[in-house]
């Protein structure tokens, strides 16, 4: 993506990339020093993830816990800072391990700059991930 791509393109880009399961070219949007960080995170799942080598080695294995087919509800918030977004999300799909369903909403605090995604601030919910019990790269599970 090109270094003119606003935030709200670039994002929208990564969800492609992550439904096509292409966890490479995804962490290819970030920034070397980019911030990933998960505010909810139950115990023993990394709350913050410093740089982009330590986002590539949380995400690496997604595709094998978390089989995404769509993002289904989208909406893309601008904020007074035009690097910066706030998403509202829902991603569908299903869970690989047992082939149950996957139903999650998300919350995002998106800031980029120059085209590389910055600051990811991920407000998922920790209790769908503990019910379904999904173990996840990362996680300590």
């Amino acid at each position: 993506m090109p270094a003119t791509t606003s935030s709200a393109e670039l994002f929208r880009h990564g969800l492609r990339l992550l439904l096509d399961k292409n966890i490479p070219a995804w962490v290819d949007l970030w920034a070397d020093d980019g911030v990933m960080e998960f505010p909810f995170a139950p115990e023993g799942w990394p709350r913050r993830l410093e740089g982009k080598n330590a986002v590539a080695d949380y995400m690496r294995s997604y595709p094998d816990h978390i089989d995404l087919h769509d993002f289904p509800e989208l909406r893309i918030h601008q904020t007074a800072e035009p690097e910066t977004i706030v998403v509202e999300m829902r991603g569908v799909g299903l869970v690989v391990r047992d082939g149950s369903p996957f139903d999650m909403t998300y919350i995002a605090v998106v800031t980029v700059e120059d085209g590389r995604i910055t600051a990811y601030r991920d407000y998922w919910n920790p209790l769908a991930v503990l019910e379904s019990d999904v173990a996840f790269a990362g996680s300590g599970q």
